[in-house]
């Protein structure tokens, strides 16, 4: 099956003075997660998930961090995401999560991945091929205990069992998925844990990994001998409702381009969706939707109106108001000092008191959706500083 090769990213080749967003992103935040995660698993190994693009990143630089901090095992989404990572990353082992198709055999071989087996047909194909060419990689085997979407059934696992106990039968790990790792008092993560319990008990001697980023600080029951975060590594909260465990990675501002003055009762934005109560002062940023940002994640006032999303400007936190479209947004900076704000100010959508998290919350998203569409014609700045 051939693939349409990629486009080159244009995030990093933006002048800051061409564009009007800034995504600053904390590769020492990215290492120090990466730490911290793996001294909480203690026996276990930390893996790091860094498909689409290290979380919309830049998978490059996140996997050439994340192997400098030590991490040996990278999952990806395909083939192109893996190829990436043996540049960055020449010892890891890299398992792609999307499975294996025929005519994708010779390029597992040449990059030296694993695919992730989720069915008995890509397991039959699989075969056939280290049949064909004596390959020797290994691959892991995804059994779907309760997500119901990739992955062998139970009963297929447990009928494939005997073959672990052969030499070189070429599984390299045993996984699953949790599906409620967020809530941690949802029924079906005891189950998923006994069922994969007790499916491992049946591969004797292959590595077994369930845990995700959420997973991690469920149980240690979750913890297997590698557990594969992703979300955490690039500052979402694994721990919805209390504090977050992670540090933050990434800061997003957006320039601004004109500061209107609005009469009483005058509307802002597509829809009319935001009506000034007062006279108002609104400043208009260089960031929409094709920059990440969501067209929800705005104050209305209107019947149907959320309670939106905020920027912090000259140290104020200051409301997002009418319709985000998709090259601007309007603030809110009337309660601002007169005078604290201009034309060419950077408005923080992230950063300066707000999280990743909140911004999706404002928007009735979650941050992975934010964060892997965040700034993609922005500069982009990475910075490298010492992690904890």
């Amino acid at each position: 099956m051939a693939r349409a090769k990629r486009p080159a990213s244009t995030a990093a080749k933006v002048s800051e003075s061409e564009t009007g967003g800034t995504l600053i992103i904390d590769l020492a935040a990215i290492a120090a997660n990466w730490r911290a995660l793996a001294r909480r698993l203690r026996a276990a190994e930390c893996g790091a998930v860094v498909k689409a693009d290290g979380y919309g990143l830049g998978l490059a630089n996140v996997t050439a961090t994340l192997a400098k901090a030590g991490c040996k095992t990278f999952f990806v989404a395909d083939l192109a995401e893996a190829r990436t990572v043996r540049a960055h990353a020449r010892q890891a082992t890299i398992y792609v999560l999307n499975g294996f198709a025929p005519d994708w055999g010779p390029a597992f071989a040449r990059i030296n991945a694993r695919p992730v087996i989720n069915s008995a047909a890509e397991l039959a194909e699989w075969d056939a091929f280290v049949a064909a060419r004596r390959w020797k990689g290994g691959a892991a085997l995804h059994v779907d205990t309760g997500m119901n979407r990739l992955g062998l059934s139970p009963a297929e696992a447990i009928a494939l069992a005997p073959r672990a106990q052969k030499p070189n039968h070429g599984f390299t790990l045993l996984m699953s998925h949790l599906a409620c790792a967020e809530i941690p008092q949802h029924p079906l993560n005891a189950r998923q844990i006994a069922l994969f319990r007790q499916l491992h008990g049946l591969y004797a001697g292959v590595p077994a990994s369930l845990a995700n980023s959420s997973g991690i600080f469920l149980s240690d029951a979750t913890h297997f001998d590698m557990a594969r975060p992703g979300a955490a590594l690039y500052g979402i909260n694994p721990t919805p409702g209390q504090s977050n465990p992670v540090k933050s990675v990434v800061e997003f501002k957006g320039r601004i381009l004109q500061i209107r003055h609005v009469e009483p009762e005058e509307t802002v934005g597509y829809d009319a969706t935001w009506t000034a109560k007062r006279p108002s002062r609104i400043a208009v940023i260089a960031l929409g939707y094709a920059d990440g940002l969501m067209r929800g994640g705005s104050r209305g006032n209107t019947a149907n109106g959320r309670a939106g999303g905020s920027a912090v400007i000259a140290g104020q936190r200051c409301p997002i108001v009418g319709r985000i479209s998709m090259d601007l947004t309007c603030i809110d900076i009337t309660d601002a000092p007169p005078g604290a704000i201009h034309r060419g100010d950077m408005a923080t959508l992230i950063g300066n008191g707000i999280t990743l998290d909140e911004m999706a919350e404002s928007a009735g998203t979650i941050g992975y959706e934010i964060l892997t569409r965040l700034g993609p014609r922005c500069h982009r700045i990475y910075r490298s500083g010492r992690g904890s």
